[in-house]
Formats: structure tokens, sequence, C-alpha cells
């Protein structure tokens, strides 16, 4: 699709030259990384689409889906083809802060003095796969808190900081809920996007059964280095916001608030809180990316509805009456996407 905004952003937000020509090549490159992810990965498109969108802003991402859909392979392939290096942390109810973070060390130096040595942790990384995130305690949930918003970490009162760019990709199973710890609201704020990850059609089902179990999988081809990323995460920031798709952003994420007088009524029945102003920052972000994609450089309201429910699905919290009427939040975003065309 193309679309335009009928407002011109001021001229001294628009990108240079370099800029434009940078953005004008992502969508291709996009493309040429989707078909190589796609030598191992057998449909969920959206869910490449929306992986690669959120990188593109520095912005983590919560999976949802259950076991043996290639969560996993998915992102270890991204950072094959990204050339960046990868860790994954399987969370456990015995994980420990520092298994995460990384601990001090006391070791002897050629002298005969002790010493501390920081031991860095699986978290200085790239990308980093937090497998199954709500099955250790708050403790060690938070021990992500710090490196996911000021991308460094904190230890015996010494900073370090992340590689960058860094990216946190966390993945829970909706099947399971016995022993496990709901990440509380402040942890899931920190989130961009929650995706869910479905079940793949009976076609690529074959598929994946047949080219999973033949040879063993070829090594891809690096598409992008760590510092295109870079490149690429400074110029989309400024892709401009027209003043009335960002007035629309903020009024989608306002209308979720049940004490928003401005709000419909099934938001006041169905919704005990709403999101904040986080939100609307990602909209924006997100919107930004997906213009890019489809080769435009102004953000149109069509990219801040595409990004709603990435964006508001894990930021409202339903009541009682939500369940009972069988209300969830993705329900409950698509009528208010449809009040507020």
């Amino acid at each position: 699709m193309s679309l335009t905004n009928t407002i011109e952003p001021p001229a001294a937000t628009k990108p240079t030259d370099a800029d434009v020509e940078l953005l004008r090549q992502a969508p291709a490159r996009y493309q040429q990384l989707a078909r190589e992810l796609g030598k191992r990965i057998i449909g969920q498109e959206e869910v490449i689409r929306d992986l690669f969108v959120a990188l593109a802003v520095q912005g983590h991402v919560l999976m949802i889906g259950v076991p043996g859909l290639a969560k996993t392979l998915l992102v270890r392939s991204l950072a094959e083809i990204l050339d960046l290096p990868f860790q994954r942390i399987q969370f456990t109810p015995d994980l420990m802060p520092g298994d995460i973070t990384g601990t001090e060390i006391i070791e002897e130096a050629d002298d005969g003095r002790r010493q501390f040595r920081f031991v860095r942790g699986p978290i200085f990384t790239s990308l980093l796969l937090a497998d199954e995130i709500n099955r250790t305690p708050p403790k060690t949930q938070a021990a992500l808190l710090e490196a996911m918003q000021e991308r460094r970490v904190t230890v015996a009162g010494r900073s370090y900081d992340l590689p960058s760019p860094f990216f946190v990709m966390a993945t829970q199973n909706p099947i399971e809920q016995e022993g496990t710890y709901p990440l509380p609201e402040a942890q899931l704020d920190r989130f961009m996007f929650n995706l869910r990850v479905d079940y793949p059609s009976h076609d690529e089902e074959v598929r994946i059964l047949i080219e999973t179990t033949g040879e063993e999988t070829r090594p891809l081809e690096k598409i992008w280095t760590g510092a295109d990323m870079l490149a690429f995460q400074r110029v989309i920031r400024r892709v401009p916001v027209a003043p009335s798709v960002a007035e629309y952003a903020v009024a989608l994420v306002q209308a979720t608030r049940a004490a928003n007088p401005k709000s419909p009524d099934f938001i006041r029945r169905y919704v005990q809180w709403g999101a904040g102003p986080r939100a609307s920052q990602y909209l924006a972000l997100a919107g930004k990316v997906f213009a890019v994609l489809d080769g435009r450089l102004n953000v149109a309201k069509e990219d801040i509805r595409g990004a709603a429910k990435l964006v508001l699905r894990h930021r409202l919290i339903t009541n009682y009456r939500a369940e009972a009427d069988k209300q969830t939040a993705d329900t409950i975003i698509d009528r208010l996407l449809e009040t507020m065309k």
C-alpha cells in the first residue's frame, strides 16, 4: 500500500540525503533477509517481520507460543544472518540473578595477592533468548529490568555496559501455568511487542517435516552486520511523524484507560488498567519501520493501527467482567480500532 499524510513535517526533521538512500534500500534488504531466514523457518512471515521491526528500533519482544514452533531456531538464525553474538538462557526456578548478569570471583594474582574479577554472564551478547521467562522467580526476572531499559548491568556497585545492539526475546508457554511466576506489569512494559506464534498450516507443516528430517541445514548468508543494524537504528528514528498521526497514536493509547472520559463504554466495562505513555512511543517507532518497509518516508495512521495489537495486548489489564463475557485484550483492541477509524 502507498499512503501519504496531509501534513508536511517540518524541514528540520527530514532525514539527510544519505539517510534517505539508506532508508530506500531497506525494503529490498529486508526481503533478502526474509528469504534467507525462509531457508530454515517455514511460514511465520509476520513474526519474522515483527521481530525485525522491534530490532530496528532497539525494542524487546515477548513471544507467546507452544513448544516446538522454532522460536529458538528463529532467533539463532536471525543472529547468524546479522552476524551478531547470540546467547540462550533457559529460565528455571533455581536460576539466580548472577547466572544472568555475571558475578565476581576471587582469583590469585602472580604476586600472590587476591583480587576480585568480574566474570560476565550470558546477558553480555547482542541477541538474548530468555526461554520460558515465567519459569523463574521475580528476583531473577528483575535482573533483566535494568539491562532491557538502561542497556547496562550493575554488579557489586559497578556498572558494565552491554554490547550494542542489544535485543531481548523472551518466550512463554501459554499451556502450563503451574509453578510459574507471571511477569509483573513493570516487566511487561519493558517489552515493545507481544507476539503470538501460531501453529503452522497443513502445507507448512508438511514442508517442515520433509525439510527437517533430511540432510543437515546449510549455513545462512550474512546479510547485515552489527554496524549496518546500528546505522539503520540511528536513521529510522529520523523518519518524521506528522502531528495528526502523533495525535491519533496518543488518542488510541489514552482510549484504553477506563478513567478517560472519552474512552468507549466497553473500555470502562472491561479494562481495569490501560496502557501508559510508553505504548504511544512504541506505536510511533513501529509505525516508522512499517512505513519504511512499505517504501514510504512518512508514517500513516494505518501504520499505527497495524502495530496496535503488538504494542497494546500485554499492556491492557482486563477485569472479571471481561473474563465472564469472554473478552480478551485482542478482541477489545479490535473493537477499539473499529471505533477509532
